[in-house]
């Protein structure tokens, strides 16, 4: 046999191998962030072509989406809670295309810098962690090629950071998304009675609440200011109707400003509350959702 031929062949035998053998998996790691000072956790869903076109020219890239946890939870707890067998049975049934999802750490934060600067979140994740990621894994960049997707305190942070910088995320989804309704006012005093809420609100936007960086972070602000760049964003979210903490009052009056500020939007009201159910029961929905949205599948 000619020994180029047995080249190619050989070559061909070793990539199909490859592909067979490749797996999807999560890569987990921390980086450490002169922002926060401190170490912080992450991990990234990387499907199996990731590996399998590792050694191709030119190497297989791929656009990102950002997952943001809800308080409570960690990096990990999408792909440890349910998950990852749900991705696995979109990708199997070809529902979805192939994309990143990486889910940082967010610790009690809601994504923001904190009223009194101690805490700058949001500096961290625009200028250390996206940069860190982009340069780290094989990504498209741009516009276009990013997304930001969250579950409560994290559906408020994806779409506080959409809201806030249209000209970073093509798209944007919300679960259960922390939208409150009610003022500063109302807040301090429900922090000041016991409430949970009230308390975790506080060592974020200040106590009293700062209401001049309440507003700058406010959804409904942001919406109206923004909302001639939202209309080229593609947005979703949704809620259960019976959420426990009444985060279905802020998904309906956010709808409600949309429609009338005319920003083209998907919303739902589902039976359900806030739970991890709830999430999981329509993850896939919202998967589905980014897919569609980075052009991969129809």
């Amino acid at each position: 046999m000619d020994r180029r031929l047995r080249t190619i062949l050989l070559f061909a035998a070793c990539t199909v191998s490859l592909a067979l053998h490749a797996q999807r998996r999560i890569d987990c790691n921390a980086m450490s962030s002169r922002i926060l000072k401190h170490p912080v956790h992450y991990c990234v869903y990387l499907p199996a072509s990731y590996d399998a076109g590792a050694s191709s020219r030119p190497a297989k890239t791929y656009p990102v989406l950002y997952f943001l946890h809800g308080l409570g939870d960690n990096e990990r707890t999408l792909f440890n809670s349910g998950g990852w067998t749900l991705l696995d049975d979109l990708r199997q049934q070809h529902k979805i295309g192939e994309f990143l999802i990486v889910a940082p750490e967010g610790g009690r934060t809601f994504y923001i810098n904190s009223a009194d600067g101690s805490v700058r979140y949001s500096d961290f994740f625009l200028q250390e962690f996206i940069p860190l990621i982009e340069s780290k894994y094989r990504v498209n960049k741009g516009r276009s090629n990013r997304a930001i997707s969250g579950i409560s305190m994290g559906g408020y942070g994806a779409l506080r950071f959409a809201f806030s910088h249209p000209e970073m995320f093509s798209a944007v989804s919300a679960q259960s998304g922390a939208l409150i309704t009610e003022s500063p006012q109302e807040l301090d005093t429900a922090a000041r009675s016991g409430a949970p809420l009230g308390k975790l609100l506080a060592t974020v936007f200040g106590t009293p609440i700062d209401v001049a960086h309440w507003k700058e972070n406010s959804l409904f602000v942001l919406a109206n200011k923004n909302q001639t760049a939202l209309r080229r964003m593609a947005i979703y979210f949704n809620c259960g109707q019976d959420d426990n903490y009444g985060f279905e009052k802020g998904a309906a009056a956010l709808h409600e400003q949309l429609q009338k500020e005319r920003v083209k939007h998907e919303y739902h009201l589902y039976p359900g509350d806030h739970s991890l159910s709830y999430f999981l029961a329509h993850f896939t929905e919202v998967i589905e959702f980014h897919s569609r949205a980075f052009g991969l599948t129809q």
